[in-house]
């Protein structure tokens, strides 16, 4: 499913640095961009699109006021330089607030929000059913890969980029332990050391300082031993 975008920013690098994040991401498109939120207006009279970047403070028309000129918005996403706007925004029920400057392992984790939302709206999940939720992640310049929380076993620090091993493959990506960590469900999964994060239901056993997961043993951190011991036994039954 193709995603288009539209951006509309007064500052001319803040459109740039969106767009530069999402050209590389397939199901991501920017539509158009709008310097100026009247002409941004005009276009959504006769053009649909399925989300849009909108900054707050803009000239002759700001953020809020075109949000409440909507009729049928898309999916909000605030960008800005400011925080304190975010409680009045998301009173108008925008998706995500952005602040400035916009890391990527931010932003990819409000792309993996619109990417649901509209995944239910399209494709709504039988009240009999649930749905396996799932992160995009970066795997080369060109390719995203959908990866399924319930099929991670555990992510591996290795410097600047992380291996995350997965019940069906092995996948290498640009970011931080702490950064990805933050993105996954808490109740899921489970810092233990500063190299690794662990799948939680994935644990096959627990000695001494260590955790079994597939036939591995992770060695727990001096410093997370008591959190992940903890976190462990009221895991259990």
């Amino acid at each position: 499913m193709k995603i288009n975008c539209l951006i509309i920013d007064d500052e001319p690098l803040a459109i740039n640095v969106i767009k530069s994040y999402l050209e590389p991401i397939e199901n991501f498109e920017v539509t158009e961009t709008f310097s100026n939120p009247i002409e941004g207006l005009n276009f959504l009279k006769n053009n649909k699109v399925d989300v849009i970047f909108l900054d707050i403070n803009m000239p002759v028309l700001d953020g809020i006021n075109f949000i409440k000129s909507l009729e049928n918005p898309p999916l909000l996403v605030i960008t800005s330089a400011y925080s304190q706007f975010a409680i009045e925004t998301y009173e108008l029920d925008v998706l995500d607030y952005l602040v400035k400057p916009i890391e990527f392992p931010r932003l990819m984790k409000t792309l993996n929000k619109i990417s649901k939302r509209l995944e239910n709206k399209t494709n709504p999940v039988p009240e009999n059913t649930t749905e396996s939720p799932f992160i995009f992640v970066k795997i080369d310049k060109k390719r995203m890969k959908k990866i399924f929380f319930n099929e991670i076993l555990v992510i591996e620090s290795l410097k600047d980029y992380l291996k995350i091993n997965t019940l069906t493959g092995k996948y290498i990506i640009h970011s931080t332990l702490s950064d990805f960590t933050d993105l996954l469900p808490e109740k899921n999964f489970l810092r233990i050391h500063r190299s690794y994060t662990i799948a939680i239901d994935k644990i096959d056993a627990v000695e001494g300082n260590s955790i079994e997961i597939e036939g591995l043993r992770y060695v727990i951190g001096r410093s997370y031993i008591d959190l992940v011991k903890h976190k462990i036994l009221n895991s259990s039954i």
